[in-house]
């Protein structure tokens, strides 16, 4: 290809400048033709004689003279009187006019024309009339001055095989040195290529060396690099993941395998007579009503793992982690009432003190009896104030309350200038009371029907590892450094050694065997937590309680 626009390139150049160049010769010739006729060159030639009666006359010399024109002489009225000069002889002059008049002279002195030969180059010619005069008499004639072209055909056939000549030596000489560079520069190709079949082969650890990156070789072995790189990664991230799902499966088999296998055995001791009595038969129910709830709660959170891993669009809204967390430690109360449960509101913690839900035992001992009104119209004496739920959210009430109203005064304000309501800054919320400055409230941007279920597995791993007559706080607080609001589950149980801590998270993984399908759940609990706060941008850490137990902690973006 390169050789053929080069030859392309020579051909246009060689036609192209021909003709220009002949043209440009040809004029040259006519110009000296014209500078010729306007003198008195005919002297050169002819010799200048009066005929009988004493009028000049023209005469051709004899011998005749080689010059490089050839002049040819016309008298008054137009005849033609003689030709002279010329290298090649009479058999190679040009076809002159038979008539040409003085006149004809005047009007074309200044023109150039060409003349026909009948063998041989053309002319290049001009015609003036000259003034001839001897013995005192003068006469007109027309002098035609005609200059071959010869020369110029000759210098355009050396031109052109010149041309040809080096054209053809350019092509060879190009083919040969763009062969030669093509191969140099392609070279390394064969390195690609070698390098290309090997992984082809299954050897995915080859990787392209020497690497220019100032060439285009070099360019290439790098993209390809990365891309193996690249492949690399995506090969392990899919292996990975079918090893992650196969033991996925293979642990839900598991897990599934045992109530099922539970169920049938007492539906074929039923079968088989061997459950007779009432009290045998309540039992049986029991049990298989108690592996029955065992697969649902199972197919519910594998079900939950499905969605998030389909990655669906929650509802995104904001999220007070104060009212989770209440909502949260109120269910936990009734779920658990002999547990002691305290909410820790760090945000207010400087104005009211932290926060605390007591269980109903603990408030009771706290609160005095109150009289109840046994008959009617007794009035039954005014009740102390309580130190339950109501007491403990009382104690904050007026500084929560001048919180809303900074915080919807705040939010009026965005609105109003056109901001968007994630805008994080400004972080100072004023209290609308001077002087009694109020912190950021844990107002979270996120989905409030996820984090409740984030709270409840939390809150349900605690439960199921720590003591029945242990503690468990709900602790909220905001990050001003990271723009993040948390909410942290504290358990005086067990505790979780360093070293399994990244593994908690893991579906279907349990501590040890002391956290057995009885007590220690399917495994899938926080492997939900995990999911979800991913999803909702935000983090979960496990740390150790002072005193002994575990600290889940989990953030999310504040709004």
């Amino acid at each position: 290809m390169t050789v053929g626009v080069l030859a392309a390139g020579l051909l246009s150049a060689g036609i192209g400048s021909t003709p220009v160049l002949q043209s440009m010769l040809s004029g040259y010739v006519g110009t000296s033709a014209l500078q010729l006729s306007g003198t008195d060159v005919y002297e050169t030639v002819f010799d200048v004689v009066q005929d009988a009666e004493g009028i000049p006359t023209l005469l051709p010399k004899d011998p005749e003279p080689r010059t490089e024109y050839i002049i040819a002489i016309y008298d008054a009225e137009g005849a033609l009187v003689g030709v002279s000069g010329g290298e090649n002889g009479p058999g190679a002059d040009p076809l002159f006019p038979t008539e040409l008049t003085v006149q004809d002279a005047f009007l074309n002195q200044d023109a150039i024309f060409s003349l026909d030969t009948l063998t041989g180059a053309g002319y290049r010619a001009s015609v003036a009339p000259v003034q001839v005069t001897v013995g005192g008499t003068s006469a007109l004639y027309a002098q035609l001055v005609a200059l071959p072209l010869s020369e110029v055909d000759a210098f355009m056939s050396t031109y052109v095989g010149v041309f040809t000549i080096m054209t053809i030596l350019t092509l060879l000489v190009g083919a040969l040195v763009t062969r030669w560079l093509v191969t140099l520069a392609f070279r390394r190709l064969g390195q690609v290529e070698s390098t290309a079949m090997t992984i082809a082969d299954g050897d995915f650890a080859q990787r392209m060396t020497d690497i220019e990156p100032s060439t285009e070789v070099g360019r290439l072995k790098l993209a390809i690099n990365t891309m193996l790189d690249r492949l690399d990664e995506s090969f392990a991230e899919r292996d990975a993941t079918v090893d992650k799902m196969r033991r996925f499966i293979g642990d839900a088999s598991h897990e599934l395998r045992t109530p099922l296998v539970s169920v049938r055995g007492y539906a074929e001791l039923f079968r088989m007579g061997a459950i007779q009595t009432h009290e045998d038969t309540a039992k049986a129910m029991e049990r298989i009503e108690k592996e029955a709830k065992r697969m649902s709660s199972l197919v519910e959170d594998l079900l939950s793992l499905a969605r998030l891993d389909e990655r669906r669009e929650f509802e995104i809204g904001d999220v007070d982690l104060r009212q989770i967390a209440r909502d949260a430690a109120l269910d936990l109360r009734a779920a658990d009432p002999a547990r002691q449960i305290a909410v820790n509101d760090t945000t207010f913690e400087a104005l009211t003190g932290p926060i605390t839900i007591l269980s109903e035992g603990a408030r009771d001992a706290l609160e005095p009896p109150v009289p109840r009104r046994d008959a009617p119209g007794e009035d039954a004496p005014p009740a102390p104030p309580a130190a339950g739920v109501r007491g403990a959210f009382s104690a904050g009430s007026a500084a929560f309350s001048r919180a809303q109203r900074a915080l919807l005064r705040r939010r009026g304000e965005r609105a109003a200038r056109g901001e968007t309501p994630r805008a994080i800054a400004p972080l100072d919320f004023s209290d609308p009371d001077p002087g009694k400055p109020v912190e950021v409230p844990p107002i979270v941007r996120g989905s409030e029907e996820k984090i409740q279920q984030v709270v409840a597995n939390l809150l349900g791993n605690a439960r199921r590892y720590s003591p029945a007559d242990s503690p468990i706080e709900l602790t909220v607080g905001v990050d001003v450094d990271t723009c993040m609001g948390w909410i942290s589950v504290v358990d005086h149980g067990e505790g979780i050694p360093p070293e399994i801590r990244a593994k908690i998270f893991e579906r279907f993984w349990r501590a040890d065997t002391s956290r057995t399908r009885e007590t220690g759940g399917s495994g899938l609990g926080l492997a939900i937590v995990a999911s979800i706060v991913e999803r909702l941008g935000g983090s979960v850490s496990v740390f150790d309680t002072p005193g002994g137990g575990a600290t889940f902690q989990v953030a999310f973006p504040l709004v």
